[in-house]
């Protein structure tokens, strides 16, 4: 004869346990192998291509740090973009900011370099230095070719990280860019977040707070994808043109990110009038160059202001009018400050400007 067990509420109550500790256990997996936080504009949902995508860092070439937050400093950072490949962190289980006592250096002839914080890392600046400076052309990080304004490599891939009060200085054309200088190679950003960043205040050509880019490879685009770019107070942006990301002669594919509250503060426009220093112009995105493009998709540019100068929001001059803008799926809306503008937000010289399915006021 076979009795049936009883089942306890004890039995019960281990049962419910031990599923809790599973479905727990497997959130920290998911939350180990994924980034901690998501930028960019929620509302984007262009689609991604593969070139844009963020590079799988599961294998790294370098990890940053024991496992605690102290573990992970500037000197870490800097040796490692110095050596080249995939770097990643591991700095504990909360979210840590590393203040930069240096600027991190891409050297020409080491690996392609790719920094993932995993949506858990900052890099700071301080308000006192750039904090990523690359530049093909640069004799001190090793010419590695005769055209270092048009080759394949070092590539620089940012992705799922925050910098932050990133200031480079000077006023000439190239010393802009305050968290991050990029000059040839490829460049890409996925799901990063600048805030805070300086350049200098004034200038007719100088820009880019976040970022400013030189001399793409075959004038490929440099893609920003589901990122974010200033924000209320403190968070903004500002240089004296392109508060978030300037260039000249560099394309953009932009996509599912957002843009708020960024500044160009400059006076005097470009060429510079009446005795002024120059700038003020494109709020949140300056682009200056011949032939090139600008691509918009998914994205939102809101309260950004110029200076009563071009382009509150996108300042896009071609100079022999051989370039185009697509605005795809976006919002422009509530940017401020323009002296002068062909669409609301937006100064635009060039071949064609277009847009699609877009708010722009």
């Amino acid at each position: 004869m076979i009795t049936a067990r009883r089942t306890s509420l004890a039995d019960i109550l281990v049962a419910v346990l031990l599923a809790v500790a599973v479905l727990l256990a497997v959130a920290v997996l998911r939350a180990a192998a994924a980034p901690a936080s998501a930028a960019g504009n929620p509302d984007g949902h262009a689609p991604v291509p593969s070139a844009a995508k963020a590079i799988d860092t599961s294998r790294p070439d370098h990890v940053i740090g024991n496992g605690t937050a102290a573990s992970c400093t500037s000197a870490k950072v800097v040796a490692a973009v110095a050596k080249g490949g995939i770097i990643r962190f591991k700095c504990g289980p909360k979210h840590v900011t590393i203040r930069m006592t240096a600027t991190a250096r891409v050297f020409n002839d080491r690996p392609d370099v790719v920094i993932d914080g995993l949506g858990r890392v900052t890099l700071d600046g301080g308000s006192e230095r750039r904090i990523l400076y690359m530049n093909t052309c640069d004799p001190e990080l090793v010419w590695t070719t005769d055209h270092c304004q048009d080759q394949a490599h070092p590539r620089l891939t940012v992705q799922n990280i925050t910098l932050q009060r990133g200031r480079s200085r000077g006023t000439e054309t190239m010393d802009g860019g305050g968290a991050i200088f990029v000059r040839g190679g490829r460049f890409k950003v996925v799901n990063a977040t600048f805030v805070g960043n300086r350049c200098a205040s004034t200038g007719p050509d100088i820009g880019g707070a976040a970022i400013q880019v030189f001399s793409q490879y075959h004038g490929l685009p440099v893609y920003v994808v589901q990122s974010t770019f200033g924000g209320a107070d403190a968070k903004r942006n500002a240089c004296s043109n392109g508060g978030a990301i300037s260039s000249i002669g560099v394309s953009w594919t932009i996509l599912n990110s957002l843009f708020d509250n960024n500044r160009a503060i400059g006076t005097g426009a470009n060429p510079p009038r009446n005795g002024l220093p120059g700038g003020g112009n494109g709020g949140a995105i300056y682009n200056d160059g011949n032939q090139m493009t600008l691509t918009l998709a998914g994205t939102k540019i809101v309260r950004n202001r110029s200076n009563h100068e071009g382009g509150s929001a996108i300042f896009f001059v071609s100079n022999d009018r051989t370039g185009d803008v697509a605005i795809k799926d976006s919002v422009l809306r509530s940017n401020t400050g323009d002296g002068f503008s062909t669409h609301p937000g937006i100064f635009f010289l060039g071949r064609r400007i277009t847009f699609t399915n877009s708010t722009v006021r």
